[in-house]
């Protein structure tokens, strides 16, 4: 089961932009300048192009002739956000039953026959899409083309494989939410910020959603929003454009047209005042999360958006090793925490949170912890900013837009989230250069908005003794993203 969100489970977004890749390297790769040969190698590569099928379905094509090998990538805008209450994790649990079968696929044969070509597959689920993707030899994409184009049109089980798969997410969401207590608390978190907005729903589901969930549950909401207007198939690797748009039209492009269903805006109202969680749970450590409600972009070519400098803001707290955080809270004798983080939320289609977060050092309370995450915001919005700590962000942000190009799934990855998110082809590009226009006093006028009390929700871990004989042990999930 694969995991493919930024670092933070807290605010659930997804940055489908280069500086997330930015933020996952290892330090050293970060500020290493990209290798000359990769340089001219993607300087080359023509860029992606755009088209829509008969059906509405759009397609995206990335050629990238460095290996033979390519990726296919289908997205469908919809996420655990588009769920009702009573039906929670129907979209992640749809996920898995679209390895169940067609008329012409048995259960499991579809995983089967990828291996079979060489290939690897995997799917994943989060508040706002759905995505399955095959990365497979560039001579194979014609036979997994025609069988992720038949399940997404044709998918099809009996009762009874949705009976044992049920039981397959119960235990994923036993082992990644309910033995992590920073999963629970997170959950927790998520449903005390979130008050309209669906985000507020886990995506794996609450459980006794889960223990309700009926076989026509996940076809009713296969019915409901898998439309080719609601999806983009991403195409990626050693291919032609020509040769992938006339595969895709023959696949794809025959797939019965549909309407795809109005979506009614939830909007969040506005908090009034702190709102504060204290979880209790066997645990090694204590940890604490602080939520801030921040704006999203609403339009990519918005200079003025706050959000801009929030996304600065959070990388020069946690940027990079060595970064703010990492220093005032983890280093020297009077250190308070083991790690600290931050993180913006800026691009997605529910509303966006900056958060920051901690782990108490030996000794340490998560008040203390708290307080000194807190001071660290305080003192930019009082001192602001020095512009080698800009430039040292920044180019990194440019590094990672090289450095992202080395992986065909990561290029594939890019295009479909932004799709989603109803942003350009260029979408990286143009956000890197909005980010890199960022000043220092806007930075340090954000710092000073945006950390009030009244836009504040704190999720506190306070452990108990662990368990003499825990039930397992499994890893905890981001909260956007599932499989």
């Amino acid at each position: 089961m694969k995991h493919l969100s930024p670092r933070s489970a807290a605010s659930g977004a997804v940055l489908a932009v280069a500086l997330s890749a930015s933020w996952a390297m290892p330090a050293q790769a970060q500020s290493t300048p990209a290798p000359a040969a990769s340089s001219a190698a993607t300087a080359a590569a023509p860029g992606p192009q755009q088209f829509t099928l008969a059906n509405g379905m759009t397609l995206i094509v990335q050629p990238d002739r460095r290996a033979p090998t390519a990726v296919q990538m289908v997205w469908v805008r919809v996420g655990s956000m588009d769920e009702v209450d009573g039906t929670s994790g129907v979209a992640h649990a749809l996920e898995h039953m679209m390895f169940k079968g067609t008329k012409d696929i048995k259960p499991g044969e579809f995983s089967r026959r990828v291996a079979q070509l060489g290939g690897q597959e995997n799917a994943f689920t989060t508040r706002d899409y759905t995505g399955y993707y095959q990365q497979i030899p560039v001579g194979s994409l014609e036979q997994v083309m025609k069988l992720e184009s038949d399940r997404f049109a044709n998918n099809q089980w009996p009762d009874d494989e949705f009976k044992r798969e049920i039981e397959v997410v119960k235990e994923e969401r036993r082992l990644r939410t309910e033995d992590q207590p920073r999963a629970l608390l997170g959950e927790q978190q998520n449903a005390a910020v979130f008050t309209a907005s669906p985000y507020h729903r886990p995506v794996v589901g609450w459980m006794s959603d889960l223990d309700a969930m009926t076989p026509d549950d996940a076809r009713a909401f296969f019915k409901r929003w898998y439309m080719p207007a609601n999806a983009v198939l991403v195409v990626a690797g050693d291919v032609d454009i020509a040769q992938v748009r006339a595969l895709a039209e023959k696949y794809y492009g025959r797939i019965p047209a549909g309407a795809v269903p109005p979506r009614k805006p939830r909007i969040e109202p506005a908090q009034r005042g702190i709102r504060r969680i204290e979880f209790k749970a066997p645990a090694e450590q204590a940890y604490v999360s602080l939520a801030f409600r921040v704006p999203q972009i609403a339009n990519i070519d918005d200079t003025n958006s706050d959000s801009w400098a929030l996304v600065v803001l959070s990388a020069v707290l946690d940027g990079y090793a060595g970064a703010r955080l990492d220093r005032a809270l983890t280093q020297g004798p009077d250190r308070v925490a083991d790690s600290a983080g931050a993180y913006s939320g800026f691009i997605g289609r529910g509303p966006q949170l900056f958060v920051l977060d901690g782990v108490p050092a030996h000794g340490k309370s998560a008040e203390a912890v708290e307080a000194a995450l807190r001071a660290q915001v305080a003192r930019v919005a009082k001192e602001g900013v020095g512009e080698a700590e800009l430039a040292r962000v920044k180019t990194q942000w440019v590094a990672s837009e090289t450095y992202k190009r080395d992986s065909v799934m990561a290029q594939a990855r890019e295009l479909g989230s932004n799709w989603i998110q109803g942003l350009p082809l260029d979408a990286s590009e143009r956000i890197v250069a909005r980010l890199q226009a960022v000043t220092a006093a806007q930075v340090q006028a954000v710092a000073a908005k945006y950390f009030g009390d009244d836009q504040l929700t704190v999720a506190t871990l306070r452990p108990l003794p662990l368990e003499a004989k825990p039930r397992g042990r499994g890893f905890a999930a981001p909260a956007g993203e599932l499989r």
